[in-house]
């Protein structure tokens, strides 16, 4: 343990630190013979990171995702459920930051300082990997909508459509190289165009809703089986369009003051949950639920043709092209910055901490662009697979959030933290959190919980070269539990593969 002192709005203060806190700020550290440029991410740049990460393709098939499974009456419970159980976890991360301002790259830290270097490497390393599949997703939605205008482009996985989308990935990269400051004002652009054609919606739909159309089957018919289990669709389908609010956490060490951390995250929450719910409710005000849940995706254009004509389906097709555009941007940051944090402190390879000029994590972004041009050549022969792959990245990125739950907890319970920050709620609002994200992994059943047991084995090889460079023992004596443990399940997922009994 030891006493750090930090200077905050010129008003210095000292924490203690646990042992996974640094006291020195790597991030801070120039390229040589460069100057330091001051951190310039304040509490709106963090918020439109978190709305423009949680707003991609998910909200313009939610009508439709959502009414597949469950009558009105289902979704408005799943949406209770699901807004607390969002809600406390964006607490948790709010809490976090004001308690431990030392620690930066909240999914990352937050695992690592409750269980250890390797739980959180292989929190950062299963984040990084459903933040690029979940990149290869966007850029097929994308190029999937401009096939509405443009034939040629198809579904989005067309020749056309790969080349198109490798232009536009390379583009991006080539944008965030020349400076984070930039790319992060960009995508608050970008997110305030894309809330434009929600909230058009929003007045579009309130004007042609019809409460006969609403409460028509209210508890759905009985082919979509008990109420408990149409509730249980509805937060499944959640769970996908809420990925990205631990978004201003992640971005952490780039923030202008730690405080701004949690208010943008509860804020950007607050925001899309009220464009989330007004989509998929207001749509079933317009279209039954047995005609909702047969349409094409976007749903949300269908729903607005219905209503006002086929120019709302042109709106909302340009729409979800600026949207995943942005979805995309927000996520290229969040993706390379995963990697960034945990080389900077000793837990990946150094050469992922390596910045450039404009301190940017350069060789970062190289293989997260890499891997997302590897499989969009992948789309080409294999689309089935890739639709799988994006299941596994949302089952991936939910023991991120349950470290944080736990990580939290251990801190409410301990009364840990700066003055001032310590509040009556803040246990049972991470021992919420917590179960909630344990339901979750429940909920996503033990198929894609194998299949992620595939790639978080291969990260084994990465934590194994990050620790020799160091000249340090790879795993302490539960760790090597662990990774025995997910050889043990990635061995089973694999041999199921190979007899039938499981697909991708």
């Amino acid at each position: 343990m030891g006493i750090g002192s930090c200077v905050r709005n010129a008003q210095p203060y000292e924490y203690i630190l646990t042992p996974y806190e640094s006291t020195v700020d790597l991030t801070a550290i120039p390229p040589e013979g460069h100057e330091l440029p001051e951190r310039k991410l304040g509490r709106w740049l963090l918020t439109a990171l978190v709305v423009g990460s949680i707003l991609g393709s998910g909200i313009f098939g939610l009508p439709q995702n959502m009414a597949a499974g469950a009558g009105a009456g289902a979704i408005l419970i799943g949406w209770c459920i699901t807004g607390l159980g969002m809600l406390s976890l964006a607490l948790v991360y709010q809490m976090i930051a004001l308690r431990k301002p030392g620690l930066n790259n909240g999914v990352y830290a937050y695992a690592r300082a409750t269980s250890g270097d390797y739980v959180g490497f292989n929190s950062a390393w299963g984040y990084w990997v459903s933040a690029w599949i979940g990149n290869v997703g966007y850029l097929v939605a994308a190029f999937g909508s401009l096939g509405y205008f443009f034939p040629v482009f198809g579904e989005g996985n067309t020749l056309a459509a790969i080349v198109g989308a490798s232009a536009v990935l390379w583009t991006v990269h080539a944008l965030v190289l020349r400076g984070i400051q930039g790319a992060v004002v960009l995508n608050a652009v970008v997110t305030a165009a894309k809330v434009i054609p929600l909230l058009l919606f929003m007045v579009l739909a309130a004007l042609a809703f019809k409460v006969d159309t609403f409460t028509l089957g209210f508890w759905g018919d009985a082919k979509l089986g008990p109420l408990l289990d149409q509730v249980k669709s509805t937060m499944l389908v959640t769970v996908w369009v809420f990925i990205g609010i631990e978004g201003a956490s992640v971005y952490s060490a780039r923030a202008k003051r730690r405080k701004d951390i949690g208010s943008a995250t509860v804020m950007g929450f607050f925001i899309t949950l009220v464009l989330l719910m007004a989509v998929s409710l207001l749509s079933l005000g317009i279209l039954s639920q047995p005609i909702l849940g047969g349409l094409k995706n976007p749903s949300m254009a269908g729903v607005l043709e219905a209503a006002v004509g086929t120019w709302g389906a042109v709106l909302i097709y340009l729409g979800l092209i600026v949207s995943v555009g942005g979805g995309f941007l927000a996520w290229t940051l969040l993706a390379a910055e995963s990697l960034f944090t945990p080389a900077s402190e000793g837990v990946m390879p150094k050469a992922l901490a390596m910045q450039n000029g404009q301190r940017v994590p350069v060789n970062a972004m190289w293989l997260t662009s890499g891997m997302v041009q590897l499989f969009l050549l992948v789309t080409l022969f294999s689309k089935a697979s890739y639709l799988a792959l994006i299941m596994l990245s949302t089952a991936m990125i939910l023991l991120p959030y349950l470290f944080s739950a736990i990580y939290g907890v251990v801190l409410a319970y301990k009364k840990e933290g700066e003055a001032g920050t310590l509040r009556m709620l803040d246990l049972p609002v991470t021992l919420f959190a917590a179960v909630y994200c344990a339901w979750l992994l429940y909920a996503a059943g033990p198929k894609y919980l194998l299949l992620s047991a595939l790639l978080y084995v291969p990260g084994a090889l990465v934590y194994r070269f990050a620790k020799r460079e160091q000249e340090k023992p790879v795993f302490r004596s539960f760790e090597w539990g662990l990774f025995v443990a997910l050889v043990a399940l990635a061995g089973l997922a694999a041999y199921l593969l190979a007899v039938g009994r499981l697909s991708l």
